[in-house]
């Protein structure tokens, strides 16, 4: 899926209450959910033992951290969606974060974004954005985040 190119400050203006872009799909492998479970300290069985979620968890599998899920964010983001213009983006926080679904691993999860709100501010523009974060085939989003970002143009 090509990355839709936003023709800088003004094109986004318009742009609030509409959506920004739609990522490719990501397959989320135990190798990422492992890496991710390295990174944080967070080993928790349903992520990192196979052999146990297939015995013992309701999805009869491993599942990926709720927190790797989110931490997709921004790459995906890079792959939905660009700004010109921009010359530094940095995460201001958090509105609201919730996780209905679990992503199973070997399953696929790309992200839809849509833009909520855009304010400047005296350290830029900042933007709220509303990601979900789709598992393939499945009904309901594995995480659905509403994100702060201040832009620097």
């Amino acid at each position: 899926m090509p990355v839709r190119v936003i023709k800088g400050l003004e094109e986004l203006r318009t742009l609030v209450g509409q959506r920004l872009g739609v990522s490719d799909w990501v397959e989320i492998t135990q190798e990422r959910v492992q890496a991710f479970a390295e990174g944080t300290g967070d080993f928790q069985w349903i992520h990192c033992d196979p052999e146990r979620a297939r015995r013992e968890s309701p999805y009869g599998t491993t599942v990926a951290h709720g927190f790797l899920t989110l931490s997709l964010c921004n790459a995906l983001v890079e792959r939905s969606f660009t700004i010109e213009g921009v010359k530094l983006m940095l995460n201001y926080g958090l509105n609201r974060v919730r996780f209905p679904a679990p992503v199973k691993v070997g399953s696929r999860v790309r992200m839809i974004s849509d833009l909520l709100e855009l304010k400047e501010t005296r350290a830029g523009v900042q933007a709220t954005c509303k990601h979900s974060f789709e598992v393939e085939g499945e009904d309901r989003p594995a995480c659905v985040a509403e994100t702060i970002v201040r832009l620097f143009f």
